[in-house]
């Protein structure tokens, strides 16, 4: 099956789906909601579990209510028994409990080909894991299919000082551990590493992918696979409005996964993708503090500009089939 494009579906074409295991956010950047918007945009019916409850702006979070495991059960349960979920991923899941359950569905493979966000903090710094990543650590990654920590996020995982993936060479270590824990792929995402530490190192002892670009400016991920790591980069994009990037991207990766893509080809679409979602969004005046992406493409002139390194319009091209 060839994933329809956005806005272009036949009558009787039938959208692949994928499912979103994570928590809400009123403000409406992050968590569920930036999930549905950008699946949604890359052609996925996106179905959703919520996990927590928020209280939370562009400011920050000021209250957070997790749902009870059961109940999480309870709507995976639901949502499973009526739809063909093809791909799924996790986002904050706020509770050790929780963490376990969802561990435990794709071990009975009831999850096909999840994509694990491993959140622990908000951007902004309040917790959003009880425990912290620990739970995620022992219980989901050893199941995940692909794993995208943040720099911060893969030393804890990697059971690495704070601080210590901080360059690629350091990147490549933390996919490294990470791997041997049991995911089928690990992408390590740049967007928080110095780009002082980037421009010092020789990006030909890896194999670039095809969006790759290497020197200051660049926000440059790692994806591995147990024996090949492979960076991704894209023009940093400067612009305070980046409230969840790292929910978009997970959820672009997951639902190019539902559409067939395989995982080097979703990494970096789903890189691109985020990237001109932060740009779309540069100029926006949303809230008072940092405001949420373009998903859907509204600064993109009839979307004409919304295209990849290569030319490719990313909003409207085929997906591979599934």
């Amino acid at each position: 099956m060839t994933a329809p494009s956005p806005g272009a579906l036949e009558p009787a074409t039938t959208p692949p789906v994928a499912l979103t295991i994570a928590g809400s956010d009123s403000g409406s950047g992050a968590g569920v909601q930036a999930d549905l918007k950008a699946m949604g945009a890359l052609g996925v019916f996106a179905l959703t579990v919520v996990t927590a409850v928020t209280a939370q702006s562009t400011t920050g979070i000021r209250r957070l209510h997790a749902i009870p495991a059961t109940m999480v059960a309870s709507q995976i349960d639901a949502v499973l028994d009526d739809f063909d979920v093809v791909a799924a991923k996790t986002g904050m899941l706020a509770t050790r409990e929780t963490v376990e359950l969802v561990a435990a569905r794709v071990r009975d493979r009831t999850l096909p080909r999840l994509v694990v966000d491993p959140v622990g903090t908000a951007s902004t710094g309040e917790t959003l894991l009880d425990g912290g990543l620990g739970s995620i650590r022992e219980h989901l990654v050893p199941h995940a299919f692909l794993v995208t920590p943040n720099a911060d996020e893969a030393a804890a995982l990697a059971g690495l000082p704070v601080g210590a993936v901080h360059d690629l060479a350091s990147m490549v270590t933390a996919a490294r551990v990470i791997h041997r824990a049991g995911p089928a792929w690990v992408l390590i995402t740049g967007g928080h590493v110095d780009e002082a530490h980037l421009e010092k190192l020789d990006l030909d002892t890896l194999d670039l992918g095809s969006a790759a670009t290497g020197g200051g400016g660049a926000a440059i991920d790692v994806l591995f696979d147990g024996e090949r790591a492979v960076a991704y980069g894209a023009p940093r994009v400067r612009t305070p409005h980046t409230h969840g990037t790292g929910c978009t991207l997970s959820a672009a990766i997951t639902a190019l996964l539902a559409c067939g893509a395989e995982p080097p080809d979703a990494v970096h679409q789903a890189k691109t993708f985020v990237t001109r979602a932060l740009r779309g969004a540069a100029s926006w005046d949303l809230g008072h503090g940092a405001g949420p992406l373009d998903h859907l493409g509204w600064s993109a002139p009839g979307r004409e500009d919304a295209r990849d390194d290569s030319g490719r319009a990313v909003w409207t091209r085929p997906l591979p089939s599934r």
